[in-house]
């Protein structure tokens, strides 16, 4: 069977939850927390071995809860983001609190992952139909075929939105084949009477509640590591970057290849519906969803 990848972002912090580690918030009706669900849905698809991306001070905390539950039945490998991990040449600004962003992130797997890859955030439930899309993207070699090709579950704007604020999703536009032609990071967003909108000043403009977005479920190669490790230097070499605040994300540079024809990304979709915690009320709405989940069969009393 061909080795593939399933690499969760588990180091971010999340500023708008109100404290706690939200990617380790038990939500199950077994106390599990989100990702587990993501995992069993990736080794029901056919992946085979699971990266995590932590902070190094959280390690025992998340082998406790996550880790040491998982190794036992496929191979586990972790990575580090380290708000200091940099290239050389570069320093972290003392005020700088958090970390450099999904694609520093991703970067930290390097000599981690040489294997096809499916990269997810740990706080993001994503429903089966996608790991199999992907991963059947994968295995087939599809993404042997040229450099730099591709796949990303593309979710249907309106079944991503929080009930509880704005969200923040990377807005696709695609080709009559559905191929990527760009990725619009846009923050902001909610729910409104006819759909979504991007809410700014008062005011809200109205987007296609039908469009899809990217919610960082993308398929990669190990090659493109080492796109993420040149493009971080000329990200960091930006004069006009925030130091404070700017961040090294996958759509941007994953956008930015599409866009300088280097790259290509098939557009596989998906009309699973999301759910996630990115606010602290959000929690409430995800208990009840797994519990629905358990009860209606699609997973059982006990996932591992």
């Amino acid at each position: 069977m061909k080795k593939t990848s399933l690499v969760i972002m588990a180091a971010g912090i999340g500023s708008r939850f109100g404290g706690g580690i939200k990617q380790l918030e038990p939500l199950g009706p077994n106390g599990e927390v989100i990702m587990e669900y993501s995992i069993h849905d990736a080794l029901e698809a056919g992946f085979n071995k699971v990266v995590f991306i932590i902070r190094k001070e959280m390690e025992d905390y998340f082998k406790e809860v996550v880790g040491d539950k998982i190794s036992g039945i496929c191979e586990v490998a972790y990575a580090y983001q380290n708000i200091d991990d940099l290239p050389a040449g570069f320093t972290n600004p003392p005020e700088r609190k958090k970390p450099w962003g999904t694609g520093q992130a991703v970067l930290a797997t390097k000599g981690i992952v040489t294997e096809p890859f499916m990269v997810i955030n740990a706080d993001d439930y994503y429903g089966k139909e996608a790991f199999k899309t992907v991963h059947d993207f994968l295995v087939n070699d599809q993404a042997e075929i040229a450099q730099y090709n591709f796949c990303m579950a593309g979710f249907i704007l309106k079944n991503t939105l929080s009930d509880n604020g704005g969200v923040t999703r990377g807005v696709c536009e695609v080709n009559a084949d559905n191929y990527l032609t760009k990725v619009v990071e846009t923050s902001d967003i909610v729910k409104t009477a006819t759909g979504a909108g991007v809410a700014k000043d008062g005011e809200v403009s109205p987007l296609d509640p039908e469009a899809y977005v990217s919610m960082n479920m993308w398929g990669l190669t190990p090659d493109f590591i080492d796109v993420l490790e040149g493009g971080f230097v000329e990200f960091l070499s930006n004069p006009d970057l925030n130091q404070l605040k700017g961040e090294y994300l996958l759509p941007s540079v994953i956008g930015g290849l599409v866009e300088d024809g280097k790259a290509s990304v098939k557009v596989l979709p998906t009309n699973d519906k999301w759910f996630g915690v990115t606010y602290g009320e959000d929690k409430y709405a995800v208990k009840e969803e797994f519990l629905k989940l358990q009860a209606n069969g699609t997973y059982p009393k006990t996932l591992y």
